[in-house]
């Protein structure tokens, strides 16, 4: 047990998330638990993590979700270790749950991308249909995150390309779908930022009051939209159209040499993304009687998937000096991680901000301002 590598996940210590502070020590070793001299609180060792009261033994539990990350069935696994269906499923949502908080907390922050990829994909569940939109930040290979909805409306679109935003950087940006109108509406809306007028000058020695309401928006410079659409004949491409929707094609050209290197515009990375998606999710495999039981379950499993290959999984076209996994190549770690490691690491709660009240600030708590919020 290492106290300095702890943090303490209190929600009211003004301690909690800081590392190295001198603040978590051990409180049993035969327990596994730490504690905690500012808040005099104590926390398991697997606080914060998909493990966490859990009672199984964890390193079957990390073998067995390792085994659905990478397409093995659940009716398998009951076979395999005789658990039951629904320890399994209760698993893989505690797992989802888990990596979705560790893709918010590292994934979607703002980084240049230079082009993404968005489309969906048509789920038959037990009780009707649900579609998944994923996208995909193509010079590093990085999911950027799914949704799902019942219909496949614009909602869905803007659910999806707010993910989209919350991991991009204002700038140069390719975005590219397929022929589904609702993309252009919502990359529009998206891919904008506050224009902040500059204050007024005084006029006749007072000072105009400030302008009021939201401040305008105005599309990111060098933004350009792409379209492919593919016309089919009995499950064959007959013919691919490309559209460019907005920009110029200088610009489309500059997007691609940097973030593919040479192609035209294509939709090829995404659908190589749905296609390892199906392979690992069985919910998602074409024709199969295995069908996820409920949309939670499914959203789980895609974000279990989709965690695991951005930290876990090496992609070959990131890998030409060094193997490398999309994550790295985004420069958020620099190793690739085990599935262990994944499901162990624990997100740091926000900084502690001190109390707003009136008056004078009591002793106690400028010495906890100064020591913990400074």
């Amino acid at each position: 047990m290492d106290p300095q590598g702890r943090f303490c996940p209190n929600p009211d210590c003004p301690a909690r998330g800081q590392v190295g502070r001198g603040n978590v020590t051990i409180h049993s070793q035969k327990q596994r638990r730490y504690r905690c001299r500012v808040c005099t609180k104590t926390f398991s060792e697997r606080d914060g993590t998909a493990l966490f009261r859990l009672r199984s033994d964890p390193n079957v539990i990390l073998l067995v979700l390792t085994l659905i990350a990478h397409g093995c069935p659940v009716p398998a696994i009951t076979a395999a270790f005789g658990f039951q269906a629904r320890t399994v499923r209760h698993w893989v949502e505690r797992a989802g749950s888990h990596c979705e908080t560790v893709h918010d907390s590292l994934v979607a922050q703002p980084r240049e991308l230079g082009q993404v990829q968005a489309d969906e994909l048509r789920v038959r569940l037990q009780k009707g249909v649900c579609w998944v939109a994923m996208a995909l930040g193509i010079p590093y290979r990085l999911w950027l995150g799914a949704v799902e909805r019942p219909r496949r409306d614009k909602a869905l679109a803007r659910s999806l390309l707010s993910r989209v935003r919350a991991a991009a950087q204002a700038g140069p940006l390719l975005f590219v779908t397929d022929g589904w109108s609702a993309y252009k509406e919502a990359a529009k809306r998206a891919f904008r930022s506050p224009v902040r007028t500059p204050p007024r000058a005084p006029s006749f020695g007072a000072l105009d009051p400030p302008a009021k309401g939201r401040p305008k928006l105005a599309a990111w410079a060098g933004r350009v939209l792409g379209q492919v659409v593919k016309r089919t004949e009995k499950r064959r491409v007959v013919s691919v159209e490309r559209r460019l929707i907005e920009g110029t094609e200088a610009e489309l050209a500059e997007r691609i040499e940097r973030t593919q290197g040479a192609g035209g515009l294509n939709t090829a990375y995404i659908e190589r993304l749905n296609a390892t998606f199906r392979a690992r999710l069985f919910a998602l495999v074409r024709r199969t009687r295995a069908l996820a039981r409920r949309q939670e379950i499914l959203h789980a499993g895609v974000y279990l998937i989709g965690t695991v290959y951005n930290f876990c999984t090496v992609h070959q076209s990131l890998s030409k000096e060094q193997s490398r996994t999309p994550a790295m190549a985004a420069g958020i770690t620099d190793h690739c991680w085990s599935v262990k490691e994944l499901l162990e690491y624990r997100v740091p709660p926000p900084k502690w901000q001190p109390p707003k009240k009136r008056g004078r600030k009591s002793r106690e708590l400028l010495a906890l301002i100064e020591r913990w919020a400074a």
